[in-house]
């Protein structure tokens, strides 16, 4: 939040008389500071108050730092030229200042005896804990974004920290930093998706693939909600991997900065501002930033002391090795928003109910038993994991879904058909999971065609229990993760669709025990399946439907083709629907199922062991069709 401003003293004229000094000043430093940083003495540039016997004055100057600050004499000797006593901008003359100090980025970690709980694995994660490349050594999460385009959420932190001279687009980033926790496997968090290193900043943004997490700043118990612009003045507070809670007071804004990353074309000039340590909140130490701390939001505070919900920038640099001079730079938040294309506005479904999940699939929900299925190893290593597990849950179902075609492997759900709520659609909207957007597809794939957004597990199969679970169950069964590409007329029960009766089907046509039935779902991934708008559109869908029936486990398994070769003309054949054995599915799909459930498969029994091929078994025309 901005300080009251300060009038400059500077000679004028009259034809400049109303403009303002501050912008004067910032076009003047974005022209000229990465020319200015071509001596090899100077080591930033930017606006900051002239300083006189160790004090800041009132005085308004273009404020150089130095490796070494010498004599005229000297200059020769450090390789630089003397910086003028006065530069004119725009018709103003401004005093300059000269100070000895230098920066360098704060990620080279020092030994520590102990970890701290900033330092390991944590899930949820939250901002202010260890985070990197797994190529590089360890710095700190600054807050949870979300891209502008879709939504989904992302850790934001520093290029040198996400990112570093090797890296690249899609590397593995992994929290704990690879020097707090060297187990990469375990502690993968998600991957390297956007970076840059320039005028606008040293940032990146890693995505959330593996775990949960929380929005608000560790130990400032506040979520970044809005972006200011910083003022010489300001009081600002941070939370860093190594140094916990720092305060500071900006003490130079629009500065340049020359930082060494050991990249082959030298040093690269950084846009940002300068924090000095707040003497009214000196840590123990007098620290304002230590290695480690890259990555850190710094946030505005309020007049009573307590962080602000309004993000000034993001800590980069502290001051280099023997200097005697406490300071940290950072990147302008409103830039570093701005060039990573991201925001600090969740998308309308994040909530802390739209995060937590649910209690899932319930195995032994029809007395005996039934797991889910199983992948396979390959089809695992393709899962999207959240705490180590690929069952991910909601209210009332679970599902596993796959990275690289975007949709679920299965879907798993319970149907309690007696405690069914009425609960109404109007107003829900179809959203991604926020705890792993990338891996789904949106509302993209669908607009101008005639494809639909189908359940996989049917809203109506789900919204049982009390009201407030019903509920619930009815808002998470709109995640895309639940939702797969289906053809109008076979996903639309008015249209006379099989395919989405069979539930209902069941309980008029089975005395199922205690009305209860658990059923399995999803798309079969084939690799010829076609490519429409970027993505593999499925065209055969199984089901698996499971009850008790006299105390017996009975199981009836189905599929649906359906024909897509002429999407974009939408000339479609018809859809069939099957009645399969299990092994069918299993074959398919490349995962198993329980043996209890393949016991409980009576229509391989009835196929004698022997199943036909599809392509001369009858399709099921009419519900009467099914053998329950």
């Amino acid at each position: 939040m901005p300080a009251k401003k300060n009038k400059p003293v500077a000679k004028k004229t009259a034809a400049v008389k109303t403009k303002d000094y501050t912008e004067i000043l910032k076009r003047f430093i974005r022209a000229k500071g990465a020319e200015l940083l071509t001596d090899d003495n100077v080591t930033s540039v930017g606006i900051g108050y002239k300083i006189k016997d160790g004090k800041p004055t009132k005085q308004i100057s273009i404020q150089f730092t130095v490796d070494s600050k010498v004599e005229p004499e000297m200059l020769n000797s450090v390789n630089t030229t003397a910086i003028p006593e006065t530069i004119t901008v725009d018709g103003v003359t401004f005093p300059t200042d000269v100070i000895q100090r230098s920066f360098s980025k704060s990620f080279k970690i020092v030994p520590e005896e102990v970890a701290g709980p900033r330092k390991k694995r944590i899930d949820p994660i939250v901002p202010g804990i260890s985070v990197a490349n797994e190529k590089v050594s360890a710095g700190t999460i600054a807050c949870l974004v979300f891209d502008k385009q879709t939504g989904a959420p992302y850790v934001l932190s520093n290029w040198h920290v996400l990112n570093g001279p090797g890296g690249n687009i899609g590397d593995r980033v992994v929290q704990p930093g690879p020097f707090d926790d060297n187990r990469i496997q375990q502690n993968q968090l998600g991957k390297l998706v956007r970076s840059h290193l320039g005028a606008a900043g040293d940032c990146a943004v890693a995505s959330i693939e593996s775990r949960t997490f929380k929005l608000e700043i560790l130990d400032l118990n506040v979520k970044p909600e809005q972006i200011g612009e910083p003022e010489l003045g300001d009081k600002v507070i941070k939370s860093g991997r190594t140094t916990d809670v720092t305060h500071g007071v900006i003490t130079r804004i629009h500065t340049m900065v020359k930082i060494n990353y050991g990249l082959p074309d030298g040093p690269r000039a950084i846009g940002g501002f300068e924090i000095g340590p707040d003497s009214n909140n000196l840590s123990p130490d007098g620290e304002v930033s230590k290695p480690g701390d890259s990555g850190s939001a710094w946030l505005f505070k309020l007049p009573g002391g307590k962080a602000s919900k309004v993000m000034a920038g993001l800590h980069f640099a502290g001051e280099g090795a023997g200097d005697p001079n406490e300071h940290a730079i950072a990147c302008y938040a409103s830039s570093v928003f701005e060039k990573l294309e991201i925001t600090l506005t969740p998308p309308q479904s994040l909530s802390a109910e739209a995060a937590s999940g649910g209690p899932g699939y319930s195995p032994a929900f029809l007395g005996p038993v039934v797991k889910t299925p199983k992948l396979s190893a390959r089809k695992l290593t393709d899962a999207v994991k959240l705490d180590n597990s690929e069952v991910i849950k909601y209210t009332h179902f679970s599902l596993a879904q796959c990275k690289s075609r975007k949709f679920a492997f299965w879907v798993a759900w319970n149907i309690d058909g007696g405690n069914i709520k009425k609960v109404s659609r109007n107003g829900i909207k179809f959203v991604p999971d926020p705890r792993f957007q990338e891996f789904q597809v949106g509302d993209e794939l669908y607009a101008g065609n005639r494809l639909d957004r189908g359940h996989i597990a049917r809203r109506a199969d789900v919204v049982w229990g009390s009201v407030d679970e019903a509920k619930k169950a009815n808002k998470d069964s709109f995640f895309f993760s639940n939702i797969t590409p289906q053809m109008d007329n076979f996903n639309q029960g008015k249209l006379g669709g099989i395919w989405g009766k069979l539930e209902d089907a069941i309980f008029e046509d089975v005395d199922v025990d205690n009305l209860k039935v658990s059923v399995f779902g999803g798309p079969v991934f084939k690799s010829d399946d076609r490519v429409f708008k970027t993505v593999k559109i499925p065209r055969e869908f199984y089901k698996v439907i499971v009850f008790v029936e006299s105390g017996v486990l009975k199981a009836k398994s189905f599929l649906l083709t359906q024909n897509l070769d002429q999407l974009e003309v939408l000339d479609l054949n018809e859809f069939s629907v099957f009645q399969v054995t299990l092994a069918e599915i299993e074959n398919r799909c490349g995962f198993t199922f329980p043996v209890n459930l393949k016991t409980a498969d009576s229509f391989a029994e009835q196929l004698n062991n022997a199943p036909e091929a599809l392509s001369v078994r009858k399709a099921i025309e009419n519900l009467e069709d099914i053998k329950w």
